[in-house]
């Protein structure tokens, strides 16, 4: 269970004391959030313990206390913090009455406990919670596991529908149902069928939410398949919505279900929907899951370290160029053949995008990854009609990583039109050549055109200057010594770059994206 007010209030250490609200204190806390401003609603969610010590609230005024308990009850505050003996030694009556009128929780907090003492303890109570909600959920993920392996796909469902405390239903393409559980719930899941055929309009993964209602229960739609297509649906009611450990197994079996719905198709098409739940559960931080699921089939795979490369064809889709589907083919023609004459264990995941794009995942330093550097390592990509990015050696629990190191180098090869570009390449590489693209340049010249304006006038130097400044690290001695000028009139020019940029240079982000726009535009020191 989240913390509430209540274990707050209970927790030995803080020593908080209920003032107003004594009937609400079961109410979930989302988070702890200090704020001193008048009206600190724009920056609130919902769900919040707000804690304050009235420095700029005055809160002995009646009516400005029901507006703001007003205001606070509206944004979805759950309880308000007082600190005693701070800047009042009690709790103004008038916040008291206002908080017990609008039925918000008002909770005296002593001087001697520090704000983060509270901020901590519902820190560690929602991690703790978190634990136990994912603890379990990879517990339930085993067993589905176990009953998709050994008992089929009923017996998925009859376990999520007991875990879920609840009822579960598989549909098949058509939207008949092909299991339920418990037995009584094959009588309300065909009552489903219309939300399930109109599911399968939709491009996959699908889902959505039906009922809901005083008289009715809560269903989630799921739909099953690798691909674009809906092969079918997983159906799951209860009567409040999910919780993280009971979604965790939903998840988990629709992964296991996709598989179970996909067994008809060809042997080749099954392997390939098995390697694309592994990679899934693999990129979503799951590798003895992974592990557990592919079982001998790329079992090998991930117990040895691996690279993971992105291949998508490098023609135009609107004006025809390039052969798309030849070039991918041939692709995975090498791959294939490569892993073929070493008898090495891959894992190719075509994504089923129009745009046809491949993800691989092949042994380091084996057959596979050598054959795809000799054969596009030199190649440019209008001669390849691919773009491939390849990442860094990783290994299970660092896939997730991997997959943007990928999509990074894949993104380096469209830019700079390379067939193959490795990760390794930029990690050793400087940032500096990626700043010459047209949209980086487009946003520096944006950025420094009323500086540029300001110099065209003749009356100064501020780019110059700024760079310079920059460049020594916002040292003035030594900046005003490289244009030849006094500090102080180094100093002028800053706040004049300040007053017209509306930035403050003591930002650190400020000054990191101005200077990436004088490298973007190349932009040379000039003395005044």
């Amino acid at each position: 269970m989240p913390p509430t007010l209540a274990s707050l209030v209970q927790h030995s250490a803080l020593k908080l004391t209920v003032r107003a609200g004594e009937d609400r204190l079961e109410t979930p806390v989302r988070w702890a959030h200090v704020s001193e401003l008048a009206d600190p609603v724009p920056y609130m969610e919902g769900g919040e313990l707000l804690l304050v010590t009235a420095m700029t609230l005055d809160a002995e005024d009646r009516e400005a206390m029901r507006r703001y308990v007003r205001r606070l009850v509206g944004a979805g505050v759950v309880g308000l913090g007082f600190a005693v003996g701070v800047y009042y030694e009690d709790i103004p009556e008038a916040l008291v009455e206002a908080a017990g009128q609008e039925g918000l929780p008002l909770l005296e907090v002593p001087r001697r406990t520090p704000f983060l003492a509270i901020s901590k303890a519902v820190s560690a109570a929602i991690a703790a919670d978190q634990y136990r909600a994912v603890t379990a959920g990879f517990e339930v993920q085993r067993e589905l596991t176990r009953a998709a392996l050994t008992e089929g796909p009923g017996a998925v469902v009859a376990r999520l529908a007991a875990h879920i405390d609840g009822w579960a239903a598989l549909y098949d393409t058509s939207g008949a149902v092909v299991a339920a559980a418990p037995d009584w719930a094959s009588r309300r899941a065909a009552r489903l069928t219309a939300d399930v055929e109109r599911m399968r309009e939709r491009a996959a993964p699908a889902s959505a939410v039906v009922g809901g209602t005083e008289d009715d229960d809560r269903v989630e739609l799921q739909s099953l398949g690798t691909g674009r297509r809906v092969r079918g649906a997983l159906a799951v009611g209860t009567e409040a919505p999910l919780g993280t450990a009971e979604r965790y197994a939903v998840h988990s079996a629709v992964a296991l279900l996709t598989l179970a719905t996909e067994q008809s198709r060809s042997l080749q098409a099954a392997e390939q929907r098995l390697g694309a739940a592994v990679l899934r559960m693999l990129l979503s931080g799951q590798p003895d899951h992974a592990r557990a699921v592919a079982g001998d089939l790329y079992g090998g795979l991930l117990d040895a370290p691996f690279r993971l490369l992105i291949a998508e064809t490098a023609g135009d889709p609107d004006t025809g160029a390039g052969d798309r589907p030849a070039a991918l083919s041939a692709f995975a023609e090498s791959v294939e053949s490569a892993a073929g004459r070493a008898g090495e264990t891959f894992l190719a995941v075509p994504d089923g995008t129009d745009d046809g794009r491949t993800v691989l995942l092949a042994v380091d330093g084996g057959a596979v990854a050598a054959a795809c550097l000799a054969a596009y390592g030199d190649k440019d990509a209008d001669e390849a009609a691919v773009y491939i990015g390849l990442s860094a050696p990783t290994g299970p629990t660092a896939a997730a990583g991997a997959y943007k190191q990928a999509e990074q180098a894949l993104s380096v090869a469209r830019r700079r039109g390379r067939a193959l570009v490795e990760h390794e390449e930029l990690a050793a590489g400087s940032i500096v050549p990626l700043l010459g693209d047209d949209a980086v340049r487009a946003f520096a010249d944006g950025m420094l055109r009323a500086l540029h304006e300001h110099d065209a006038t003749g009356r100064g130097d501020l780019v110059a200057s700024l760079r310079a400044w920059l460049s020594r690290h916002g040292q003035w001695d030594a900046a005003a010594a490289d244009l030849g000028v006094h500090r102080h009139t180094l100093r002028y020019r800053m706040r004049r770059v300040e007053e017209i940029l509306g930035r403050s240079l003591d930002d650190p982000d400020a000054r990191m994206e101005l200077w990436l726009a004088l490298k973007a535009t190349g932009e040379p020191q000039r003395s005044p």
